[in-house]
């Protein structure tokens, strides 16, 4: 359930009248300001036509700059109790469904704040690193679920695969950078920490993030799925799980205490894996976004998204196959061997 709120003209108010008969609110509800120069609009919305109606006033107002303002308000309870809408068309599952999914708008809130650099970010990271890093080396599960939990590196992932969704190569940019910037600064701590640890080659936690085979792939697929439906649905505490089943920090962290005490073979395999979940988390949030029907308002913006989602999964699907390859053709789905355990 959602409230829409809409401060527009007076002058585009035959135009809002028209689109709010169309689109036909639960409960609707027009009003003006003293001086009549604006009218606003409370509209209610049960069913799906909220993103419908969104769009439209979109496109009336696209005009007026400075003049207009809309606002989507969640409804956590209404009495007394709206009727089922004699306009919901499809089944009693579809139509739940429909009502289920978060406007374009409100995903796109959701993710952009996994694009954004700020002080919070670069503490979280560096935390949830040198917990992952102890944890890893230490075999201790309970601090390595931890740091997955704290790590706020998932974000920035799903937002990239948002942003080709939507043609929006501005935020691509923005959480391409936030990616990047979270998981070379874990790396880079990580690789600190491995300067002066002593590395346990015993520790089943560490070096089970130097092993990608066939089931990392399908683990990842499924688990970037599941955290993009989580985004679209609004359902965003099954992000905690998501989290924890296909974690980015400590496979980066394993990668940095290995570059740190120069075991370059273990650091490949630790990166190999860590790609494998980063390729497989961005396709399947593509093919989700896809799916759920999450595109731009406009026909330009459209075309625009789907040359960029066209070239975005091409990229990924060989950017896995190529990795799918190297998991068949070389030893990196099996445990490596310790060093020193030859001696």
């Amino acid at each position: 359930m959602r409230l829409i709120e809409a401060v527009v003209p007076s002058r585009k108010f035959d135009e809002v009248k028209a689109a709010v008969e169309e689109f036909k609110p639960t409960h609707f509800r027009f009003s003006s300001t003293e001086e009549n120069e604006t009218c606003v609009l409370r509209a209610f919305f049960v069913e799906d036509g909220a993103q419908a109606l969104l769009d439209r006033l979109q496109e009336i107002c696209d005009g007026d700059k400075d003049d207009w303002r809309i606002l989507v308000l969640p409804v956590e309870a209404t009495a007394p109790q709206p009727e089922d809408n004699e306009n919901d068309v499809g089944s009693d599952e579809e139509i739940k469904r429909k009502r289920k999914l978060a406007l374009r708008e409100e995903i796109f809130n959701d993710v952009s704040e996994g694009a954004e650099l700020h002080s919070d970010f670069y503490v979280l990271t560096l935390a949830s690193t040198i917990v992952a890093a102890i944890g890893l080396n230490a075999d201790n599960v309970a601090a390595v679920i931890g740091a997955m939990v704290i790590a706020p590196l998932l974000g920035p992932i799903l937002a990239v695969s948002f942003a080709a969704a939507l043609g929006d190569f501005k935020l691509l940019a923005r959480a391409g950078r936030n990616a990047v910037t979270g998981l070379a600064l874990g790396m880079f701590v990580a690789a600190l920490m491995g300067l002066w640890l002593d590395i346990n080659f015993e520790s089943t936690e560490l070096m089970s993030r130097t092993v990608a085979g066939l089931d990392s792939v399908a683990l990842g697929l499924a688990a970037g799925a599941a955290a993009a439906l989580s985004i679209v649905t609004g359902v965003s505490a099954a992000l905690v799980g998501v989290m924890v089943a296909v974690a980015l920090l400590p496979p980066a962290a394993a990668a940095g205490l290995f570059l740190g005490a120069g075991e370059i073979d273990l650091f490949w395999r630790a990166m190999l894996l860590l790609s494998v979940n980063i390729v497989c988390i961005m396709l399947s949030a593509q093919g989700v976004y896809f799916y759920k029907g999450v595109r731009p308002r406009t026909w330009l913006e459209k075309k625009k998204a789907g040359n960029a989602t066209k070239i975005n999964l091409v990229i990924l699907i060989a950017m896995l196959a190529a990795l799918v390859a190297i998991i068949v053709f070389s030893p990196a789905g099996t445990m490596p061997d310790v060093p020193g355990s030859g001696d």
